[in-house]
């Protein structure tokens, strides 16, 4: 069980990101890459002759259950395994200040049984079975997986609908898996440097949202959380019309939703959701800096980060735009950062850039780069703003920006290829308000973006605006 989802080209101050992934982009790889070369290098053909753009997942369809539950199936035939899914359409933006953490410790709590299913027996079945499991908490849903054999799969929503409406709580079973969490809190942030410098960078950025709260919980808060704190959550939240089955693998819609119904469709729906709503976060006025030196930092490195919109809080078209900027600037080798800091200024020894906008409120952008030997941090802050602003200036060209989208939409070809990939992919579109829709023309509205709209992101990210994070070594332990 995981806080978050892992992200993509993540530096090493962000390996313990608490924010949910990109679209697509978590699929990019260098297959991907070498696709997105390929299509580089085809001839150009007239206007009227260019392929149409991909379509995610053309074979998708839904349904919606009487008690409100929502259903997506891709249907994926090449092996008789099926993904599972169900995710909540509630996360830890959802909590109430004093009990931070909250949804992660019911992700957690979920697994404690029923009085059909007592504590253990739904992962035994999952393991005797060959298949596996996980569930993640992110701060705009939580999910629970199974990945099994598709005769199973009756099996499976047959236990996941149980402990949908049926969890059964005592302090026997809460307290000792509130000191688990307490634990994972320590391992996975106290005693990482750089999760520690990117939590208190979300809480300078995020001023006054939910999205500068780790998703974990902070500690605190976590130290008081109790049985009854965990059932009124699950009441308020874990109720069929607050969820969404995703059903990937070996399997035809009418077979799911036969299924679907002889299992999830006997639930009633307990209650009517209401998630709360969040100001958008205030803008910084002036440039914030968070520095954490520790001897724990085996390689220093910065991060510059901006609030910007995400693809449901933007304009139309921002939002990609955003991602095919992101491109452009820390896309690889190729881009312009690596190019300029690491190949011909020689003051980096990586440097990028992504941007998550697959989320419920307001995205980040962020920018990073590991400073060569005998550079400063201060230094490299300098050369990362001047190729920011040399953007800003001059802007991209209609060539780039072509290029950049093309390796986009080459990730999203391969993200077809595992039917997990795309259960997610969906599944976390649908939990903060998208639709199949948005999801499936999401490669149109890319390549529909133009140098004008990347030109016009590029100058959201202004140096005034922007939180620095500083990872250092201490002073006294540098070579």
């Amino acid at each position: 069980m995981a806080a978050a989802e892992p992200g993509r080209r993540r530096p090493p101050a962000a390996r313990n990101r608490t924010r949910s992934d990109p679209m697509i982009r978590t699929a990019t790889t260098v297959a991907a890459i070498g696709l997105a070369a390929a299509l580089a290098a085809a001839p150009a053909f007239a206007e009227e002759a260019r392929p149409a753009p991909p379509v995610i997942g053309p074979n998708v369809s839904t349904f919606t259950l009487a008690n409100g539950l929502e259903a997506v199936v891709i249907p994926d035939h090449r092996a008789p395994v099926v993904t599972h899914m169900v995710w909540y359409k509630v996360g830890a933006m959802d909590e109430t200040p004093g009990k931070t953490g909250i949804a992660h410790f019911l992700e957690h709590l979920m697994f404690k049984g029923t009085e059909a299913h007592p504590e253990g027996e739904f992962s035994k079945v999952i393991a005797d079975n060959g298949g596996n499991e996980n569930a993640f908490t992110a701060s705009d849903y939580t999910a629970y997986f199974q990945r099994v054999a598709k005769e199973h799969l009756g099996l499976m929503m047959e236990f996941e609908a149980d402990r949908m409406a049926n969890l059964r709580l005592t302090d026997d079973k809460v307290l000792p898996e509130r000191q688990v969490i307490l634990e994972e809190r320590s391992m996975r942030l106290d005693n990482e440097p750089s999760a520690i410098l990117s939590t208190s960078m979300d809480a300078v950025l995020y001023l006054q949202h939910p999205y500068g709260v780790p998703i974990i919980g902070w500690r605190e808060d976590m130290e008081g959380l109790d049985r009854e704190d965990a059932i009124a959550f699950y009441d308020r939240y874990y109720t069929p019309n607050n969820a969404i089955l995703v059903v990937a693998g070996d399997v035809e819609p009418d077979e799911v939703r036969a299924l679907a119904e002889a299992t999830y469709g006997k639930l009633p729906r307990r209650v009517e959701p209401v998630r709360p709503e969040h100001p958008r976060p205030g803008l910084i006025e002036t440039p914030r800096f968070v520095e954490f030196a520790d001897p724990r930092v085996k390689e220093e490195n910065i991060l510059l980060k901006w609030v910007v919109p995400s693809v449901t809080t933007g304009e139309p078209g921002t939002s990609e735009a955003l991602d095919v900027l992101s491109e452009v600037l820390g896309g690889g080798s190729s881009s312009r950062l690596y190019r300029q800091l690491v190949v011909e200024k020689k003051v980096a020894t990586a440097a990028g850039a992504y941007y998550r906008g697959s989320s419920r409120g307001d995205a980040s952008f962020t920018v990073y780069a590991v400073p060569a030997p005998g550079v400063t941090l201060e230094t490299l802050r300098g050369a990362i703003l001047d190729v920011l602003a040399e953007t800003a200036k001059s802007g991209v060209g209609a060539d780039e920006v072509v290029r950049a989208g093309q390796r986009l939409l080459a990730g999203a070809i391969y993200a077809q290829d595992n039917q997990a990939t795309l259960a997610r992919i969906f599944g976390s579109a649908l939990a903060i308000g998208q639709t199949v829709e948005d999801v499936q023309q999401w490669p149109a509205r890319i390549e529909a973006v133009t140098a004008e709209a990347v030109n016009a992101a590029a100058g959201r990210l202004d140096p005034a605006r922007s939180v620095t994070g500083y990872l250092r070594v201490p002073a006294d332990l540098r070579g």
